[in-house]
């Protein structure tokens, strides 16, 4: 089943409220759900699921959320497959610091998003990483990692925020998933390359990390530093197997 999204108009001060809500990855917006089943037809629980959304969207607009948290698990209980009830509950727990609450739920909306990659799926692929990385649930994280990666691939701030966490708490190998991940989506940065053979060369793996060198060389000819990297790799490759 698929969701269409429907913005309602609103006044000056209710857009802003909105825009400022989106860049905090809460939704306040008053929107609707059109849940089309095959046919066309609505059955009599998505109408009751929408009903449920709609009013649980007008006490989220009036922040009162935990009247919005009923009506919005009435909602999902009417219809499992109401994404947005699922976002809306993860947002309003994940903003008010009740995480236990909020991953459950993101994690239901993300498994059932369909279609592009859009801000709501973004923001709630990135806050899951970052709740699970914070629990040190690393497995579990490296794959809502991943996926945000592949949604925001222009990204690079959320390359290196990834990339750090796992390094800093020590899962070097997750380290490289997300980086291998980012040249594979931007092949062209040289610094994602200079910083996937620097985690590489940390390992041991001289030649790996030679590979990455010389691709961020490539790429940036006119860098001092790149060539630096390569030539020294190199080296030390040659006086290794020299011993």
């Amino acid at each position: 089943m698929k969701y269409a999204l429907i913005q309602r108009t609103c006044s000056t001060a209710c857009l802003l409220g909105l825009l400022l809500a989106l860049s905090q990855g809460l939704s306040h917006g008053d929107r609707g759900v059109v849940h089309a089943q095959q046919g066309g037809s609505r059955s009599a629980d998505t109408e009751l699921s929408i009903r449920h959304y709609r009013r649980g969207n007008t006490y989220n607009n009036q922040e009162r959320y935990d009247e919005a948290i009923k009506e919005y698990e009435l909602s999902v209980a009417a219809d499992p497959e109401m994404l947005d009830s699922y976002r809306n509950m993860a947002n309003i727990h994940y903003s008010q610091g009740r995480y236990d609450e909020a991953i459950p739920n993101f994690i239901r909306f993300v498994n059932l998003y369909d279609g592009a990659p859009d801000t709501a799926l973004r923001s709630a692929l990135a806050n899951l990483g970052r709740l699970l990385r914070d629990r040190g649930e690393y497995d579990r994280a490296i794959e809502f990692d991943l996926r945000a990666l592949e949604a925001d691939r222009d990204n690079e701030s959320l390359v290196y925020l990834t990339g750090n966490d796992y390094l800093n708490a020590g899962e070097s190998d997750k380290a490289l998933q997300v980086y291998e991940k980012a040249v594979e989506l931007q092949p062209d940065n040289a610094f994602l390359h200079r910083t996937l053979g620097r985690i590489y060369d940390d390992q041991g793996e001289l030649e790996v990390a030679l590979r990455h060198y010389r691709k961020a060389a490539e790429i940036d000819p006119g860098s001092d530093f790149y060539q630096e990297l390569v030539t020294t790799t190199q080296d030390r490759i040659e006086w290794e197997e020299q011993e």
